[in-house]
C-alpha cells in the first residue's frame, strides 16, 4: 500500500499565529502556495488558506476603500482567521485513507504530523493526483511509481 510519507511535501511553508493576514498573503504569493500551517512555538495550532482570507476580507461591494481594507488586514492576526482544528494524518497513513478524508470533507490538503504531533509535511490534492498518475502508469508498464 502507498503511504502518505512517500508523496507528502516535507518542510512545508508555515506562518506564526501572530503574523498578520497581509503577511500570510505575501508569503503565499512568494512561495506559490494556497495554504499555510499555522505555528505557535514550533507547534501546529491551525491552518489558514487563501480561501479563508478571501472570505474574511470585505468584498468589492463593501464601502471600505482599498486603504481601509489593507489596514484591516494588516491589523488582523492569522490566528483570528485560521481553522483551529485542521484535519491531520500521519506519514504512515495509507494514501487512500488520506484521499478519503480530503474527499469527504471537501478539502484541498492535509497537514501531516508525526506521532508526537509535530508538523512533518503537507499533502495536497496535487500530490494525490501525482500519486494516482504514477500508479496508473506503473500498472500500464510505463514509468514506475515514485
Amino acid at each position: 500500500m502507498i503511504k502518505v510519507e512517500r508523496w507528502m511535501k516535507r518542510d512545508p511553508v508555515t506562518i506564526d499565529e501572530n503574523a498578520s493576514i497581509v503577511d500570510a498573503i505575501h508569503l503565499m504569493k512568494e512561495k506559490v502556495v494556497r495554504r499555510l500551517p499555522v505555528m505557535r512555538k514550533e507547534r501546529l495550532v491551525g491552518l489558514v488558506t487563501d480561501r479563508m482570507i478571501k472570505e474574511y476580507a470585505p468584498g468589492k461591494a463593501s464601502l471600505s476603500d482599498t486603504w481601509e481594507v489593507h489596514y484591516l488586514l494588516s491589523k488582523t492576526k492569522v490566528k483570528d482567521v485560521m481553522n483551529k482544528e485542521p484535519h491531520t494524518v500521519t506519514p504512515d497513513t495509507e494514501m487512500v485513507d488520506a484521499a478519503q478524508i480530503i474527499h469527504d470533507n471537501k478539502l484541498h490538503g492535509l497537514c501531516v504530523v508525526d506521532s508526537a504531533g509535530a508538523l512533518v509535511g503537507i499533502l495536497t490534492t496535487t500530490d494525490i493526483m501525482e500519486a494516482l498518475i504514477a500508479l496508473c502508469r506503473s500498472q500500464n508498464g510505463n514509468t514506475p511509481a515514485k
